[in-house]
């Protein structure tokens, strides 16, 4: 149970971070220092098919960084499992790198412990000023009111991805855009060894990402305005029954799934063992797993009747990777400047197509590759249908505590066990319970 550890380690961190953040010698009023200036510590998020794809596409970038400027980046990619887990013993410890990317969505929870670098007005205009960034990637940089944690690298939204050539051969013409098309697509679909729709049942963040768009459908915010959990309203119940039911009652989602938790869904989907996946920026991954452009297409996430939209037409969290820089950080100019280069117009461009991700630079948007039907609809998504998630302090602890909820009750689907509206709300009863304690 080390996630349910992590979301105690990050109330911790509130407490204790004061207290490291000055051991880096910080001669900086930001807290950290230029005792190292020829070398940084970079933490880069797994944003494609493996940890040796994005060494791959990174390296050579950082190489450019390092001909530019002296400064030699010392890379490692974390995978997403264990990111939040990462960061939050580093911010408790106080070793952790110098510059790392964050899920958007940990941005206020991680700006609670003060370990990281508030993005002020002289910080913003350090990488070129705050308005070079699209508003609504800034807002998803932390707590409303206060400078932001970090800086917005890459945008993203979630879409539907569907094989082409299954929904031909079940004589289906067009992807579902509701829920009740999605099943009853989904039951032509599962038969013969393969399954309609793939999940990652053991990721807490997917699970939370899944829920919380079925929790708006049925007019759930997990939070009231207070900023205190209410995982038990009949909205939130209903989500969470909704999404497990897919495999628990509905049968479109194979028991397997509920072990999932490093991309095995995409691969599943890739091999033509899957139909459809719900997913952000899908295309580097399968590219790299063999699939053609044509295989395969993409659509908006359904919706419970009619056309995405605002309300309870939401059909994705407002997603994305923003990049922080710890602030007891022994070269402070240099991960500014690292920071300002991976922001660059042109860096955008690169990594941004390399990923299929959206740019949140408002000038690299207007290069052609991001008019592709892919990041058009994630770009329209973004645009007009997706929520952020609770912007409060323990939103990590959120993830935690409810991602988990949605992993045993996958388990118990798995297992054959009854998926019932009692024990999916004793699950979030027991989730509120860990979020109060």
């Amino acid at each position: 149970m080390r996630h349910l550890r992590a979301a105690a380690a990050i109330t911790l961190a509130v407490s204790v971070v004061a207290g490291v953040t000055g051991c880096g010698g910080g001669t900086s009023s930001d807290g950290g220092s230029n005792e190292s200036p020829k070398t940084l510590t970079y933490w880069a998020s797994n944003q494609g098919p493996s940890i040796e794809a994005d060494k791959k596409i990174l390296t050579p970038e950082l190489k450019k960084f390092e001909k530019e400027t002296g400064i030699k980046v010392k890379l490692e990619v974390v995978p997403w499992a264990d990111l939040l887990n990462r960061i939050l013993a580093a911010t408790t410890s106080g070793q952790g790198p110098d510059v790392l990317n964050i899920g958007n969505t940990w941005s206020a929870s991680l700006q609670s412990t003060g370990a990281l670098l508030p993005w002020d007005d002289e910080n913003f205009e350090a990488i070129g000023g705050r308005d070079r960034f699209i508003d609504s990637a800034v807002a998803s940089a932390g707590k409303e009111g206060e400078p932001p944690a970090a800086v917005p690298l890459y945008s993203l939204s979630y879409a539907l991805y569907y094989n082409k050539k299954m929904f031909a051969d079940a004589g289906i013409t067009a992807p579902p855009a509701t829920w009740d098309q999605l099943v009853e697509d989904g039951r032509k679909l599962s038969k013969d060894g393969k399954w309609a729709l793939g999940a990652e049942g053991s990721n807490l963040s997917n699970n939370i990402h899944q829920t919380f768009v079925l929790g708006q459908q049925h007019g759930a915010d997990f939070f009231d305005k207070q900023g205190k959990a209410d995982f038990t309203s009949d909205g939130a119940v209903a989500a969470v029954k909704q999404y497990v039911d897919f495999m628990a009652k509905d049968r479109i989602i194979a028991p397997g799934n509920a072990e999932y938790a490093q991309n095995q869904s995409l691969t599943d989907f890739a091999k033509g063992r899957t139909a459809m996946v719900l997913w952000q920026a899908a295309a580097t991954t399968f590219a790299a797993q063999g699939m053609k452009p044509e295989d395969w297409g993409v659509a908006p996430v359904p919706v419970p009747a009619g056309a995405p939209g605002a309300g309870k037409q939401t059909n994705s969290m407002v997603a994305g990777i923003n990049m922080a820089v710890f602030r007891n950080t022994r070269n402070i100019d240099g991960a500014k400047m690292f920071v300002k280069f991976m922001t660059s117009d042109a860096e955008q461009k690169i990594l941004c197509k390399t990923y299929g991700s959206i740019p949140p630079v408002k000038a690299a948007q207007s290069d052609p590759a991001f008019a592709a039907p892919e990041l058009k609809v994630l770009r329209d998504t973004l645009a007009t249908s997706a929520a952020p998630l609770p912007q409060v302090p323990n939103e990590s602890q959120f993830e935690t505590a409810v991602g988990t909820a949605v992993k045993e009750l996958f388990a118990d689907a798995a297992a054959g066990n009854p998926v019932t509206t009692e024990s999916v709300k004793a699950r979030l009863e027991k989730a509120q319970q860990t979020m109060q304690s």
